[in-house]
């Protein structure tokens, strides 16, 4: 017959946040690369800084283009080895909506970060550099951006409450 043990009886520890942030940083990088620098082609990394209307530029935004991904790709890498780490670690499994949540959340956090950083701070692009006035461009970006971290953080909160009613006194709000 086994014996239970103190560490049998001590609660799971909770999923992490990180690998939810993190797959949201690097996924939101990859949408904004895709779909505003490649399907719509409304800019690319340093377009306000080197146009794209000669062959030379064109070429520089893409060579930037391939080095903000490569960025977004290490992020959604160190989030895979962050679920893997949680998970080796014992901790429990997220709910849907705790870990979307937090996907959103950090979808909305690159927005707004790359937002004021790269469109306000350095002004390196716009969300719309093929246009003579841009701002209204990069501040629905920006609110977009709020939008994303408010409500992915909500439906985080909400996967929390879930988790504590199913597992009472093992997931810390």
């Amino acid at each position: 017959m086994e014996h239970s043990t103190d560490s049998d009886l001590a609660p799971a520890r909770p999923p992490s946040k990180v690998s939810g942030l993190l797959y949201g940083l690097g996924l939101g990088g990859f949408v904004d690369g895709i779909v505003l620098h490649q399907i719509l082609q409304w800019h690319h990394m340093i377009s306000h800084e080197e146009p794209t209307d000669t062959v030379a530029g064109l070429e520089l935004n893409t060579l930037a283009d391939g080095f903000f991904h490569v960025a977004a790709w290490f992020l959604v890498l160190a989030a895979s080895i962050a679920a893997i780490i949680a998970w080796r670690q014992g901790r429990l499994a997220p709910s849907w909506s705790f870990h979307f949540g937090l996907v959103l959340a950090g979808w909305g956090i690159f927005n707004v970060v790359e937002g004021l950083v790269d469109h306000q701070i350095l002004g390196v692009h716009h969300v719309r550099d093929d246009l003579g006035a841009p701002l209204s461009w990069d501040l629905g970006f920006l609110a977009f951006g709020v939008l994303l971290t408010v409500g992915g953080w909500l439906l985080h909160r909400h996967g929390v409450r879930a988790m504590e009613v199913s597992s009472p006194g093992r997931v810390p709000s």
